[in-house]
């Protein structure tokens, strides 16, 4: 698998709430190498959106250290860590996050234009192509499914080559059978190009696809599941 890519120490996250303090997650520890899968379930509001936010960086934790890329995210400013973000890190949500104004092919092209790259349209009509959509270039989200639109979403998260892909709840808005399709496809992509995955998930089956697993509740970890 090679060398580790992501590495949670301790990691706790406590936030005030009208009780008192509300501890989401309680000294948390795990490590992923390069090509890992992983999932992480449990039931709503078992800490599993916030552990993924504190993996990527977007929020940080209480205590503890997230390790991305070599890297201590504790010490870094927002604008380093999304440095770190946009280097080493893609994302895949629920709710797909396409940008209405552009068609499938300018929403996967986007984030390499930003990072100055030159192939950007070759890489996203590869990419495009490779998730079946070919043929839907010049289509705007509203005019693709849902399924399409995950699709779209996933050549966008693959597109700048990350390290580690995060996916919020990838098939959640999907049907089973179009679920399952999205759920090959990250996959797919994660063994072909080494991508380390890390899914939240309340798909029991789109769980045990993955080569590890971690269980919550209320904010502790009491499933670790090796393969």
């Amino acid at each position: 698998m090679g060398a580790s890519i992501l590495t949670a120490r301790n990691l706790s996250k406590v936030v005030p709430s009208a009780e008192g303090e509300l501890t989401i997650l309680h000294e948390l520890s795990l490590e992923l190498n390069k090509g890992d899968s992983l999932a992480i379930v449990g039931s709503s509001g078992s800490g599993k959106s916030t552990l993924l936010g504190l993996l990527a960086g977007l929020d940080l934790p209480s205590s503890g250290e997230v390790t991305l890329a070599g890297r201590g995210l504790s010490s870094l400013d927002e604008d380093q860590r999304a440095r770190i973000r946009a280097e080493h890190v893609g994302f895949v949500f629920q709710s797909f996050q396409l940008l209405d104004s552009l068609n499938a092919l300018e929403n996967v092209m986007l984030p390499m234009e930003l990072d100055g790259r030159r192939d950007a349209r070759e890489r996203a009509t590869e990419l495009l192509q490779r998730v079946g959509l070919g043929q839907r270039l010049s289509h705007s989200p509203r005019q693709l499914s849902g399924g399409e639109q995950q699709r779209v979403a996933i050549a966008r998260a693959f597109a700048a080559e990350p390290d580690v892909l995060f996916a919020d709840e990838p098939t959640g808005n999907l049907d089973s059978h179009t679920g399952e399709r999205i759920s090959d496809l990250l996959f797919d992509l994660n063994k072909e190009s080494g991508t380390t995955l890390v899914l939240v998930t309340h798909d029991e089956r789109l769980a045990h696809r993955c080569r590890r697993l971690i269980r919550l509740e209320a904010g502790l970890l009491v499933a670790p599941l090796e393969p």
